[in-house]
C-alpha cells in the first residue's frame, strides 16, 4: 500500500493497552487499585514473605508496618499465618525454614531439622569460622556482661586483646561504656548475638553451672539467671 503526501500511518492504541503496558511486575499492586485500597489477605502475606526472606535482621510488626503502609492487626495476621503455612498446619510438609519472633521482631530461620543440610553447604564452602579462643571469650562476656578486657583476661588466663576484636569485628560483641575510674572499656553482647543463637534475650541462655561443677553457681548470677 502507497502513502499519499507522505502522510503518517494512523496507530490505534486504547487508553486500556496503554496502562496495561505501563504496568510492571515490580510495581506496588496497589497502584491499580482504586482509591489505593487495602492488599488482600494473600498478597499481604506474600508481601510480608518476600521481605522477611531478604531480610538481614528481625523485623517487628510496626517496622513491617510502615514499610507496607498496613495497619499492624492485618500485619500481625500475615505473619502468624506465615508462620502456619511454613509449619505445614494445612496438613502440608513443613517448610525447610520456619518464622521465629526474635530480638523483638521477626525472622527466617533454618528449620532445626535441616541444620545439617546448611552445615554441610557451609562446610564445603569453607567459611571463617570462631576459633575455640574467640568462642570461650564470647562465653565469658555473654555470661558475665558487662565486663572489661582485663577481666576476661584473668578468667581465661591468656591474652584476650586479638580475641575481641574479632568479635568486635563480627558484631558479636560492642563496647557498653568506660569505667570512669579506671578508663577500662566494658563489653557485652549484641542483637546479633541474640540473632545468631536464636534467642530473645539473654535470660534464655542456658545455665552453665551444671557443666562446670568445679565453679560457683554466681557465674551464673552474675548474668541475672
Amino acid at each position: 500500500m502507497t502513502l499519499e503526501n507522505n502522510q503518517e500511518p494512523e496507530i490505534e492504541v486504547t487508553v486500556e493497552e496503554t496502562v496495561v503496558e505501563e504496568l510492571t511486575d515490580t510495581q506496588d499492586p496497589r497502584e491499580a487499585l482504586a482509591l489505593n485500597e487495602e492488599l488482600d489477605p494473600d498478597s499481604l502475606q506474600g508481601a510480608v514473605e518476600a521481605i522477611l526472606m531478604v531480610a538481614e535482621v528481625p523485623l517487628s510488626l510496626v517496622h513491617l508496618a510502615t514499610s507496607l503502609n498496613t495497619p499492624v492487626p492485618q500485619i500481625k495476621a500475615a505473619v502468624l499465618k506465615a508462620k502456619a503455612d511454613f509449619d505445614g498446619a494445612d496438613g502440608s510438609r513443613p517448610r525447610g525454614f520456619e518464622l521465629r519472633e526474635v530480638g523483638g521482631g521477626w525472622r527466617v530461620f533454618v528449620r532445626e531439622e535441616y541444620e545439617w543440610a546448611v552445615r554441610e553447604f557451609i562446610s564445603n564452602e569453607n567459611p571463617t569460622k570462631l576459633s575455640q579462643a574467640a568462642l570461650e571469650t564470647l562465653a565469658v562476656i555473654a555470661y558475665r556482661q558487662p565486663i572489661a578486657r582485663g577481666q576476661i583476661a584473668s578468667i581465661r588466663g591468656v591474652n584476650v586483646d586479638t580475641v575481641v576484636k574479632t568479635l568486635l569485628s563480627r558484631g558479636l560483641i560492642t563496647e557498653l561504656f568506660t569505667d570512669s575510674e579506671t578508663g577500662a572499656i566494658n563489653y557485652g553482647t549484641t542483637e546479633t548475638f541474640l540473632e545468631t543463637l536464636g534467642i530473645n534475650a539473654l535470660e534464655d541462655l542456658p545455665l552453665i553451672s551444671p557443666y562446670l561443677p568445679d565453679a560457683t553457681a554466681d557465674f551464673d548470677s552474675s548474668n541475672g539467671q
